[in-house]
């Protein structure tokens, strides 16, 4: 059928043929078998189809039972994912972790909070429309990162509380085919400063060696003083970059592509666009008082950022002072990072337990 193997799907290419084959994982489909979708004779939907039979929403979702690790897809051979879906009650965005191994790794390439990877970290719903992540009412998380492997997939959550939660509703989507020597291996990794210690920075992404491409930030943002927040530097240090780097932002708005505070007639203006935005303003007390929390995120799609050999990322918490000298501020930093990278990777530092996580 030509040699087209089914990947990097864009309009100009929609037509073209291909010897790839196209599956898919749920809770009604553990294993994503051919013809085994809505088969299932038990489920969670037991009491609610029992007079219906297989076939007529027997088990659409999975329960998470306290402290449990749940496997969502175990793929054998090589492939990608192409597009996940998933929800479940808003309480658990934080106290549930996704993790993902490619090619039986022993440690994950992502291990992020479900609703960080999302870029929902708040808990609290907001519209997301950008080309790789879409967040629709009401809270249905949908990512459609090209996830490629070349042995094997494996998908798990792990239900950090101390309590069953009934619900994960959930869909993967992939493809088997070949995979060029070319493709690296996605990966996404979470961390939180709370607060940033004063007068340090808020460490993104750190210890990453090997070759590949850094691809996207999501920073869930919680303001710990009044006034603007956001004079900050991105910084981007490239293949043994030491104390200086080589790609330095002019600032945290500008970096998610704002400008001027992102304030238009005395309020913040959310936006949510294909590769950049603030889709989240909350503000219990009004415009830059205390306890203003944003979700932010930016997709380096067209403006990849490439490294060979190493990679550190860095943002500053940055204000002003009454006298108009900057201000190194002590915010609540959690931060998801998304790149591509040759493995094996760097096992990620510890993720914090679940009481560091909370967001009330």
């Amino acid at each position: 059928m030509g040699d087209f193997n089914g990947l990097d799907v864009q309009l100009g290419n929609l037509a073209r043929l291909s010897d790839a084959t196209t599956w898919s994982i749920s809770a009604e489909n553990r294993d994503g078998s051919k013809g085994g979708g809505a088969r299932a004779t038990e489920g969670v939907f037991s009491r609610q189809a029992r007079e219906l039979g297989p076939g007529w929403k027997m088990s659409p979702c999975l329960p998470l039972p306290a402290g449990s690790t749940t496997t969502l897809a175990e793929i054998e051979g090589s492939g990608a994912i192409t597009h996940i879906w998933m929800t479940l009650n808003k309480i658990h965005w934080r106290s549930v972790i996704l993790r993902a191994y490619w090619d039986d790794e022993e440690t994950p390439s992502i291990e992020v909070p479900i609703g960080d990877f999302f870029c929902s970290g708040w808990g609290e719903h907001s519209q997301v429309s950008s080309v790789p992540i879409a967040v629709n009412p009401s809270g249905g998380f949908n990512s459609y990162w090209q996830m490629p492997f070349r042995a094997g997939a494996r998908i798990t959550v792990e239900n950090l509380l101390d309590e069953d939660i009934s619900e994960l509703f959930y869909q993967l989507d992939y493809v088997k085919t070949s995979v060029p020597d070319d493709l690296a291996y996605f990966h996404a990794q979470f961390r939180r400063s709370n607060p940033v210690p004063y007068g340090e920075v808020h460490t993104l992404l750190d210890g990453v060696r090997g070759q590949g491409q850094y691809v996207g930030t999501y920073l869930a943002w919680g303001c710990n003083n009044t006034g603007w927040w956001g004079e900050g530097e991105v910084k981007f240090y490239l293949d043994g970059d030491e104390e200086y780097p080589t790609i330095c932002g002019t600032g945290t708005e500008d970096y998610f592509g704002g400008a001027w505070g992102f304030i238009h007639q005395d309020a913040y203006t959310p936006f949510t666009t294909p590769y950049l935005g603030m889709p989240q303003v909350i503000q219990p007390d009004g415009l830059m008082r205390n306890q203003q929390r944003f979700g932010l995120y930016r997709w380096h799609i067209a403006d990849t950022i490439r490294f060979t050999q190493d990679l550190r990322v860095t943002v500053q918490a940055l204000g002003w002072r009454r006298d108009g000298r900057l201000l190194q501020l002590q915010d609540d930093l959690a931060s998801t990072t998304y790149w591509y990278q040759t493995e094996p990777h760097a096992p990620f530092p510890t993720l914090p337990e679940k009481d560091y996580l909370e967001v009330i």
